[in-house]
């Protein structure tokens, strides 16, 4: 499913410890490292299949999680034509992303990458918000930093305070940071955009696009 300028509608997710690290899982059979996210299909709301996604690649259900925020608008990143299957040259550009922050209420010990028969990753491990952007395929390095830049307004206060305080200084309110554009949501929202459906074509995939 794409739109009509070529990009497939898909959600990112970016899932906090109790500690603000986030996931961070390692593709599997690469030496790449992302963020858990996927299309979402005809019918679906971006929420629904966040919730899906988290599942079949992390192997975790609505229960284990809260929603904190996601992004307002779509985020896009184009793909190198070397990384599309040639039949979908010159019709597809790349993808159009939601993405949402999660706060594990569950365990550690409630992740499983092996929920369904195609895992995605084959390590993961939890580490600092602000992630190495040098280990993640480069074309999408723009966009992680656009969704980790506004949704870091929505982690807890007590991080951001400490992560001045250590380095020997008190912060002032203008310093804390930014605010973005990013929405807070509860759990009871549906999540739904408008332009999900968004155009015509099926999903193009390739071994980054999942």
């Amino acid at each position: 499913m794409l739109d009509r300028d070529g990009f497939r509608p898909n959600v990112g997710i970016i899932l906090l410890n109790h500690k603000n690290q986030v996931f961070w899982g390692k593709r599997i059979r690469t030496h790449s490292w992302q963020f858990p996210q996927g299309g979402i299909d005809r019918g679906e709301t971006p929420e629904q299949a966040m919730f899906r996604e988290l599942h079949e690649e992390v192997g975790l259900h609505p229960e284990h999680v809260a929603i904190v925020a996601r992004t307002r608008d779509w985020l896009r990143y184009e793909v190198p034509d070397r990384y599309i299957r040639r039949d979908a040259r010159g019709h597809y550009k790349g993808q159009k992303q939601i993405w949402y922050l999660l706060q594990l209420t569950g365990h550690d010990w409630d992740l499983n990458l092996r929920a369904t028969d195609h895992p995605e990753f084959d390590a993961w491990r939890w580490n600092d918000y602000w992630v190495p952007l040098e280990a993640v395929v480069e074309f999408k390095r723009g966009v992680y930093e656009m969704a980790l830049t506004e949704l870091a307004r929505f982690l807890p206060r007590h991080d951001a305070r400490n992560r001045y305080l250590r380095h020997g200084h008190r912060p002032r309110e203008q310093e804390l940071p930014a605010q973005g554009n990013a929405l807070p949501i509860s759990n009871n929202s549906t999540g739904s955009m408008g332009d999900t459906q968004g155009g015509t074509g099926n999903p193009v995939s390739d071994s980054h696009e999942t």
